[in-house]
């Protein structure tokens, strides 16, 4: 029996054609910006999403790191939900990197909350207190359960960071997930963004890299960063190619692993209509012991957290993989 892993979407493995694209990429050294393959991915990308221009990174935090620091000055604050991303995943990098402090709103399966986030901000509080200087949003929500968030509660955060002079970053990991989903166009869904990061070696299936888009003067600057921080690559149209290996044959194909994580939740007990995207998470009551359990059947799946159970479903998980993950967890997850 082969292991079926939906620890994340991070696991899947390049294909046979990507690996082939790679090998034949050509490249040039990408520091002094020479690399064609990886010019020609950033222009893609930003073009996609209706920016002037992107920058090719090895992360996706990076890419938010970059995005975020060229929005927030030392010394101010981001406002964005308790489970967000850069708030949980980043090991802090805000405030070792750039001096960055966070508050938070703790939002159901990680959506918007106007209200909330109007409570929070303080776009000058003097010289006591710390000033806002820009708000986060994740599209789609990794640990909400890869909600996609509204467009009518995105569009009023816009309006109230533009009405209060805040800058705003969406962390776009999973954004083709929101697109695929909901048939809205990348460029809608990343629109009215200062800062947007999206992944390619999640759902896309690439082995590693992101993308920060925004303006030209802005990628300019996130380059002097990218550099600061170590990330300078060299002939790294290796990896780019695999970026647009999949953004050809691997975007569309993401409505099968979110049809996939439907009929897991289902099968499950979960509710099918809470999942948005190619994420499941359950609430049980010992994730680790069923994690350790499903393991042992050779399924592998995330504890987040001593209740929280999260299960992602993506280009190396087949339909008899998911049957496979059904009669393995069923078993080991309490009747709902």
């Amino acid at each position: 029996m082969s292991v079926v892993d939906l620890r994340s979407d991070t696991v899947s493995r390049p294909t046979p054609g990507m690996r082939a694209a790679m090998a034949e990429a050509p490249v040039g050294d990408d520091v002094y910006g020479e690399d064609p393959t990886v010019i020609a991915l950033e222009q893609r990308v930003a073009a996609l999403l209706g920016h002037e221009a992107g920058v090719f990174v090895p992360s996706g935090s990076l890419g938010n790191q970059l995005g975020i620091r060229l929005l927030v000055a030392p010394g101010k604050e981001l406002i964005c939900d308790s489970l967000a991303h850069v708030a949980r995943a980043e090991l802090g990098a805000a405030a070792v990197f750039s001096g960055i402090t966070f508050r938070t709103w703790k939002a159901s399966r990680g959506r918007l909350d106007i209200d909330a986030i109007r409570e929070l901000i303080t776009p000058d509080a003097g010289p006591y207190l710390v000033s806002t200087a820009a708000l986060q949003v994740e599209n789609t929500h990794n640990f909400g359960g890869g909600t996609v968030q509204p467009a009518p509660q995105v569009s009023a955060v816009q309006d109230l960071a533009r009405s209060n002079g805040l800058g705003l970053h969406l962390d776009g990991a999973r954004l083709w997930n929101a697109h695929i989903a909901t048939g809205t166009p990348l460029a809608e869904l990343a629109g009215g963004f200062d800062t947007v990061s999206v992944c390619l070696s999640k759902g896309l299936g690439a082995p590693v890299g992101s993308v920060l888009v925004s303006s030209a003067d802005r990628i300019s600057e996130a380059r002097v960063w990218r550099k600061r921080y170590g990330a300078g690559m060299r002939q790294v149209g290796i990896l780019a190619a695999a970026g647009l290996y999949a953004l050809d044959h691997h975007l569309t194909r993401l409505a099968d692993d979110h049809a996939r994580a439907r009929r897991i939740a289902e099968a499950l007990g979960a509710d099918p209509a809470d999942v948005d995207t190619n994420i499941v998470v359950l609430n049980v009551p010992d994730a680790a012991a069923i994690a350790t359990h499903a393991a042992a059947q050779d399924v592998r799946v995330s504890a987040l957290g001593p209740r929280f159970l999260r299960l992602v479903t993506h280009l190396d998980v087949d339909d008899d993989g998911v049957e496979q993950a059904i009669r393995v967890l069923r078993p080991l997850i309490p009747a709902r």
